[in-house]
């Protein structure tokens, strides 16, 4: 090659954009999840999560190779799920909803994993703090913490004479500290932090963030089988209303 065609080449290829170059070889990215595949609410989890990447760029067969485990709420299952994925070498990992984060961070302390419904990721021990996780780990939250005032708001409002409100939680856990201390969506953010880890940014640099919007939805044929009348107030407030 003649040095002016070698010039011409090689700045050709700096000009290049880097996520260009990110997408030209087939990339790997694991997918665990604690629930079953046949459940509707799991598929649309994954058909957001792939839609997410479509949109991104990513095209399964062509730069991109998804392994999915599936743990159907098992224990044992999820942390064979877990480090047959590990050992695989996969280039990120979107871990699903229960104790997916916490088991891949037992088995690898260094592939990237982008959780896409953790309940308390700082209570949990599965990030250092939310703004700036400082591991190899970070996505989304399940909850917004203040949205446990907003639920004993709601409590109040349907049921006024209300004087003692009980919180039942596993002490065992850390997970949900952060939820009493004051989802297809967030799959389909997930996908976008998978992306900007494929093309090189980091887990630990990534803040964790809350779910953008929530729906109420209030279920009238519970709330007659209670003996509650829901206030036209909150009816009206409502995202849905099932009869």
């Amino acid at each position: 090659m003649r040095r002016r065609e070698f010039v011409a080449a090689l700045a050709g290829a700096a000009a290049y954009p880097i996520g260009a170059r990110a997408q030209d070889r087939v990339r790997r990215v694991g997918v665990l999840m604690h629930t079953s595949s046949d459940e509707p609410e799991s598929q649309t989890h994954i058909a957001a999560f792939l839609q997410g990447l479509q949109e991104a760029g990513w095209s399964v067969g062509r730069n991109l190779r998804i392994e999915y485990r599936w743990s159907a709420a098992d224990r044992t299952s999820l942390r064979r799920n877990a480090g047959e994925l590990v050992a695989l070498g996969p280039d990120v990992i979107l871990a699903g909803p229960g104790a997916t984060t916490g088991v891949l961070r037992q088995i690898s302390r260094t592939v990237p994993i982008v959780f896409a419904q953790n309940i308390d990721p700082v209570g949990s021990g599965n990030v250092e703090s939310l703004s700036r996780p400082g591991t190899n780990a970070t996505g989304f939250t399940q909850f917004e913490y203040s949205l446990s005032a907003k639920w004993l708001e709601l409590l109040r409002e349907i049921v006024p004479g209300v004087k003692r409100v009980a919180v039942c939680r596993d002490f065992d856990g850390a997970a949900g500290i952060g939820q009493w201390a004051v989802v297809l969506d967030q799959y389909r953010r997930a996908a976008d932090y998978v992306d900007r880890i494929l093309k090189g940014e980091k887990p630990a640099d990534l803040p964790v963030q809350a779910p953008t919007k929530y729906e109420l939805v209030i279920n009238l044929k519970t709330a007659k089988a209670l003996g509650l009348t829901v206030p036209q107030s909150i009816l009206l407030s409502a995202d849905e209303v099932i009869e």
